[in-house]
């Protein structure tokens, strides 16, 4: 007998559905590989831990891709309420008004606890305006380090164990594992813009640009063709020169690597967010971790070193019962165990003092030595202007011509001096358009 049920009972059958529903969340991240399999562990971590949202990740492709695809889905309003953006794209973000929700304002509407000062220092410094309210949400958060062969050590006659802490050092220790033939080149380095531009000038307390690294206001201009960074790319063209260093390419990470586990180069600085990719990789040798070198005679060097990596921002247009969903999904994040975890997996920075105390509860750093050196590097002092980070819109731009005219200086058609001032005008050219543009 077929029952025929009343236009009543069915609404009053779909409402309890629509109830019992979750809200759907759409993250859009840049995560590929093995570290967006454990995002998507802790995706399903949080939906698991409630029934009142579900938190769907999506992989757009790399960090420029991903940012790319926000801004256009924006303009289609089709955005996610969720998009990881990589560090350079903050001063971009803060910029476009109208367009995204700040964190501390998110997670203040819907009654979450939330505390900035919880977070390392120079991981919320970099994301605070300028009266200390975090804008987005720390994720993953790396910071360059250096990786050594201490096998390779040993065979040139090197202390394995004592690892060159300035460049006069890493000179020195690099002729000798050439000469002696114990590996072909001496060191490589991903990212020479982030890692040997960026990371040596907070490293060294010299500035990048005016008002203080660009936090201070749009009208910011670059100066990175000081004299300390044009002596350090003077010396890596010397060293590329001599063999001792090996250059790997505009962005580097993914060449360096490579240079690094087939044992052609005896050190590589690269991210920190690269510790679990290296320690799998490197099993056919021993393998040291180290700070970043520097010069020894440069007043205030170390200082500290700055993030890279990427933070979560929430977009504007979405409705209300997602945003309640977002402020739990981060704090969720947030939460030591989330964090401790993703760090020890990752490599990645715990962005939280809570994360890190809880790993050293845990026993990782003494079961993984070494795995606490971006930790220490990065909070060695307290940031100061020209250490607390940068922030300049069309930065992702800025980085291409850094890494042309880098290649142009290696090249021979230009000197470091050179080179580095052609990064000024043509840098502050996309400055000013960028100032302009959102003034």
């Amino acid at each position: 007998m077929t029952r025929i049920f009343s236009a009543s009972a069915i609404a009053l059958i779909a409402s309890l559905g629509a109830a019992n529903a979750a809200t759907d969340i759409q993250w859009w991240h840049a995560m590929g590989g093995e570290l967006g399999a454990k995002l998507e562990d802790i995706v399903k971590g949080f939906n698991e831990s409630q029934d009142e949202y579900k938190v769907v990740p999506s992989y757009k492709g790399n960090y420029v891709e991903t940012m790319t695809s926000a801004i256009a889905a924006f303009r289609a309003k089709q955005q996610p309420a969720i998009v990881q953006v990589f560090e350079v794209g903050t001063g971009t973000m803060i910029a476009a008004e109208g367009a995204v929700y700040p964190v501390y304002k998110l997670m203040a509407d819907h009654g979450s606890d939330f505390d900035p000062d919880a977070y390392l220092p120079a991981v919320a410094g970099y994301y605070t305006d300028t009266d200390g309210n975090m804008l987005s949400m720390p994720f993953n958060s790396s910071t360059p380090i250096m990786y050594y062969n201490k096998t390779v050590f040993e065979k040139a006659g090197l202390d394995p164990e004592n690892p060159p802490k300035t460049w006069a050092e890493m000179e020195e220790a690099s002729k000798k594992i050439v000469d002696s033939g114990a590996a072909k080149c001496g060191f490589t380095t991903g990212w020479v813009s982030w890692i040997q531009t960026e990371n040596f000038s907070a490293w060294h307390n010299v500035p990048i640009g005016t008002l203080e690294n660009g936090f201070g206001g749009l009208d910011a201009r670059l100066t990175v063709n000081g004299p300390e960074q044009v002596r350090h790319w003077g010396n890596l063209k010397k060293w590329a020169d001599e063999g001792l260093y090996k250059y790997a390419g505009p962005l580097g990470g993914d060449n360096a690597q490579p240079m690094f586990y087939g044992q052609e180069c005896a050190m590589m600085m690269n991210s920190s967010g690269s510790r679990a990719s290296v320690v799998e990789n490197a099993k056919d040798f021993d393998l040291g971790f180290a700070m970043l070198p520097y010069y020894d005679d440069v007043e205030g060097a170390p200082q500290n070193s700055i993030i890279g990596g990427a933070t979560l921002w929430v977009l504007q247009g979405r409705p209300d019962e997602e945003y309640k969903g977002v402020a739990e999904f981060f704090k969720y994040l947030s939460s030591p165990e989330v964090q401790a975890d993703w760090h020890q997996f990752s490599g990645y920075l715990p962005i939280t003092t809570a994360a890190y105390e809880l790993s050293q509860e845990q026993g990782y750093y003494d079961e993984n030595p070494g795995a606490d050196t971006a930790i220490k590097q990065i909070t060695l002092n307290t940031p100061t202007p020209n250490s607390k980070g940068l922030r300049f819109g069309n930065y992702v731009q800025v980085r291409t011509i850094i890494d042309e005219e880098f290649e142009a200086m290696l090249g021979g058609s230009k000197d470091a001096q050179g080179a580095l001032d052609a990064v000024v005008e043509r840098g502050n050219k996309l400055l000013e358009d960028f100032q302009a543009a959102n003034q």
